[in-house]
């Protein structure tokens, strides 16, 4: 790729690589934070920072994992392989694609740049919550960066899910009805649909945000900040859920060689569950005493059903398979089982009473980790693995991915199951110091040797990388011999309009799946 087709060159494919590799830029250092702020919290007492170093590194952490991480990289798989999947040769609005990314890398750059301003970078968490991130409690120009950063990545993500949905509609191949869709690309429409509803709410949260710091009370107190943040909060959740979601699904039918099942019924649960999305924001404010309660633990507890059906699916399409324990499969299972930890502990902030208990305390960082880190990594990593012999031409190394995988396991269990334990003893989120009194130490440890295990993971990872690039392993179009959707019908790497030669006949959502029965019957029949 020469500098001019990185600054400028428009393919879907290469826009989509663009992001990945940026976002996993901003993983490093989101997780090179993780790991100092669980060094601090090794032991009581002050060791590693001071607490406004601690505030911000907290703050910046999180909110890269957010905005400049996972849901670039939810969009990114999105761009790159939603048009292949519906066999286009190109993704609606490549410009605006374009600008999405660069709106997307110039945000995280802005964000950053906070470090370099006289105060610090900003200190008032992922959300920001107003007044605490107003100009009495958070002054100087860090948090007016993070605003701004965060205003451009969010922009830039919602003009690449405007792309994804204007693709979906307008550039499905002949016989590519909606109901034959694959199942990845249902997640992309959802979340498409989240992005473009929620996502300008935000916007307007953060430039409110941006004027009460400048010296007017514009939102007449917080709970109007919380109320607009958390229309966002909550289907981002969802936006860094779906599409690993379904490309774990993919991933689940390929390696036990059995088309998935139950489509109709997942196509149903995940637009009910993009709907419910935007109807239980008001579970983070249940302790605000400024929401029914009633009525959002309710739709809160109704996303059981949609789950329930999308976790049948995905037993039913394994059940009686023939399974490829490759490490794209152990990564999807172990997404299966982390995430269903996070969804089980959401009880918690889904019923008002227990919420109150556990509202502010470590068993809120837990659940939120085992949804992104459980949930969200673990189906990011099955999708590099699954993928990464389309998108480069060659296969990364299925012992070194299974150490990955073992490694991430016990990094995430012992990183993030103790936190359930301190929180139900007390122990409070986003403090940089403890009493030794408590007795929380012991399992402080086990926590922070937890997080030092995930980081190695992340170095397997690399060394997967360079060792699998350094001797290729060549990959062909179907990499996998058993490819159910179109992006296994072309070239690995596919060539710039994606398609060299005509589509197979697409009859459901698995033509591929659809053309080898064809074929098998025709031989029974000679």
């Amino acid at each position: 790729m020469t500098l001019l087709d990185f600054v400028g060159g428009t393919d879907h494919k290469s826009v989509a690589k663009r992001i990945l590799a940026t976002a996993f830029a901003f993983m490093l250092a989101g997780g090179a934070m993780a790991m100092v702020i669980r060094s601090e919290l090794l032991a009581p007492g002050m060791q590693v920072t001071s607490v406004e170093t601690y505030n911000a590194l907290f703050t910046i952490h999180g909110s890269t994992m957010i905005y400049l991480v996972v849901t670039p990289v939810a969009l990114a798989l999105g761009l790159y392989f939603l048009p292949l999947q519906i066999g286009s040769a190109a993704a609606a609005g490549p410009r605006a694609a374009l600008l999405g990314y660069w709106l997307y890398a110039l945000g995280g750059l802005t964000m950053f740049s906070g470090f370099l301003t006289k105060g610090g970078a900003a200190k008032a968490a992922w959300p920001a919550f107003d007044p605490l991130a107003g100009a009495v409690h958070s002054p100087g120009s860090g948090m007016d960066l993070w605003i701004a950063g965060v205003f451009l990545a969010v922009a830039g993500t919602l003009v690449l899910g405007w792309c994804l949905l204007l693709t979906t509609l307008r550039k499905r191949a002949p016989g590519m009805t909606l109901l034959r869709m694959p199942v990845f690309t249902w997640t992309m429409v959802a979340t498409s649909l989240m992005v473009v509803f929620a996502f300008p709410v935000l916007l307007v949260a953060l430039a409110l945000l941006y004027a009460e710091r400048q010296g007017g009370d514009v939102m007449g107190g917080g709970v109007t900040y919380q109320h607009l943040f958390w229309f966002f909060g909550h289907p981002v959740v969802y936006v860094m859920f779906f599409p690993f979601l379904g490309a774990v699904l993919e991933v689940l039918a390929v390696f036990s060689g059995r088309r998935f099942f139950g489509y109709a019924a997942f196509v149903g649960s995940i637009l009910l569950f993009t709907s419910l999305s935007m109807s239980v924001w008001g579970h983070h404010m249940f302790t605000t005493d400024a929401v029914a309660n009633g009525y959002f633990a309710l739709t809160s507890t109704a996303l059981i059903v949609p789950a329930g059906v999308e976790y049948f699916d995905a037993i039913a399409t394994m059940w009686g398979g023939r399974i490829r324990a490759s490490a794209a499969f152990l990564f999807a299972v172990g997404f299966l089982v982390e995430f269903l930890i996070g969804g089980l502990s959401g009880i918690w902030v889904a019923s008002p009473p227990i919420d109150f208990h556990a509202n502010n305390s470590y068993v809120v960082v837990a659940h939120l980790h085992f949804v992104l880190v459980g949930g969200s990594l673990f189906g990011i990593f099955a999708a590099a693995y699954y993928w990464w012999p389309k998108v480069t031409g060659w296969f990364l190394r299925e012992s070194l991915g299974k150490l990955h995988f073992l490694l991430f396991a016990v990094g995430t269990n012992l990183t993030f199951l103790p936190q359930f334990v301190l929180g139900e003893d007390g122990m409070t989120r986003r403090i940089a110091d403890y009493p030794a009194s408590e007795g929380w130490e012991g399992l402080n440890v086990a926590s922070s040797i937890g997080a030092y295990v995930l980081g190695l993971s992340i170095v397997v990872f690399c060394v997967n990388i360079a060792v699998s690039w350094v001797v290729p392993r060549r990959a062909a179009g179907d990499a996998w011999g058993a490819g159910q959707t179109l992006e296994w019908a072309t070239t690995s790497p596919p060539p710039p309009a994606n398609f060299a030669g005509p589509l197979p006949e697409v009859r459901s959502y698995a033509p591929l799946w659809d053309a080898r029965e064809a074929d098998a019957r025709v031989e029974v029949a000679a």
